[in-house]
């Protein structure tokens, strides 16, 4: 009976989301072939689904349609249709993307347009998949650690330069489509040895923030694995907020993991203030 009242509930959002989306879209009324992945971590497959699309319609507004006429249980994440969330990542013909950002005109409509869930993280069913590893690995990354105010008032001062350099990668939704599309993540599964383009994104955040003292380079370096990366830059080609996120985050990164851990003037430095002082005489 809860089932029943559920599969219902799950209609009736469906069909309120289409309506709505086919009162902003155009009247232009075309049959479309979707085929969606149905299934869960143990097996599934490919089911194709036919419905009526207009222009203006986005590949979330078919999926509810298609959750509302003839998939009632069909398993979809989403939550603003706005871009802003970050819940409704898939793979759209086989490429990483927002359905509610993904507009029907963009796609080739001479064969079936595939949505399928992301393949780097555990399928739990139909287009849905457990991306929390993302949070847990983000726990690890050592948070935000000012420094001593600069005024007796507690507040600090900053040039604007430094401030704006941070920005960008605040605008970051998490919908983790970088770290789908990560071959490291993607084809090797190295969750708990690799954080992502996503994490690396944060780190950046944090560790290129001007009121920022705590140094990451050495948990960059072993325990976040940056050098797993080899900046094939497919991470920034996927996001939604046109984020830079190799150019702009990762690299400079790893030029800091670089300089730090790897350079040899520095390396000497450290060995001779690291050297017992008696050492010499013995």
């Amino acid at each position: 009976m809860a089932s029943e009242t559920l599969a219902r509930d799950v209609a009736g959002s469906g069909a309120r989301a289409a309506a709505r989306s086919n009162q902003s879209a155009g009247s232009t009324a075309r049959s479309l072939t979707f085929r969606i992945w149905r299934g869960d971590a143990a097996a599934g497959h490919f089911e194709d689904y036919h419905t009526q699309v207009s222009d203006g319609m986005v590949v979330l507004d078919a999926v509810h349609q298609i959750q509302s006429e003839s998939a009632n249980d069909l398993a979809v994440r989403w939550n603003c249709k706005a871009g802003k969330c970050g819940s409704c990542s898939a793979e759209i013909n086989g490429m990483p993307r927002l359905m509610c950002m993904t507009r029907l005109n963009q796609l080739d409509h001479e064969k079936p347009i595939t949505v399928e869930p992301m393949r780097a993280f555990p399928l739990m069913r139909d287009l849905v998949t457990d991306v929390s590893s993302n949070f847990r690995q983000k726990k690890n990354i050592r948070p935000f650690t000012p420094r001593p105010p600069d005024a007796p008032d507690g507040t600090w001062r900053m040039a604007q330069t430094d401030v704006d350099r941070v920005q960008e990668f605040r605008k970051c939704i998490e919908c983790f489509l970088c770290q789908d599309v990560c071959h490291v993540l993607r084809d090797h599964h190295l969750h708990d040895e690799f954080v992502g383009p996503r994490l690396l994104v944060h780190a950046a955040q944090l560790e290129m923030h001007p009121l920022d003292v705590i140094d990451r380079t050495g948990d960059l370096k072993d325990k976040h694995n940056i050098g797993y990366c080899n900046i094939t830059k497919c991470c920034t080609k996927v996001c939604p907020e046109n984020i830079t996120i190799t150019d702009n985050a990762i690299i400079p990164l790893k030029e800091r993991v670089a300089d730090k851990h790897y350079d040899p003037l520095h390396m000497l430095l450290k060995l001779f203030h690291h050297k017992d002082p008696g050492s010499a005489e013995s």
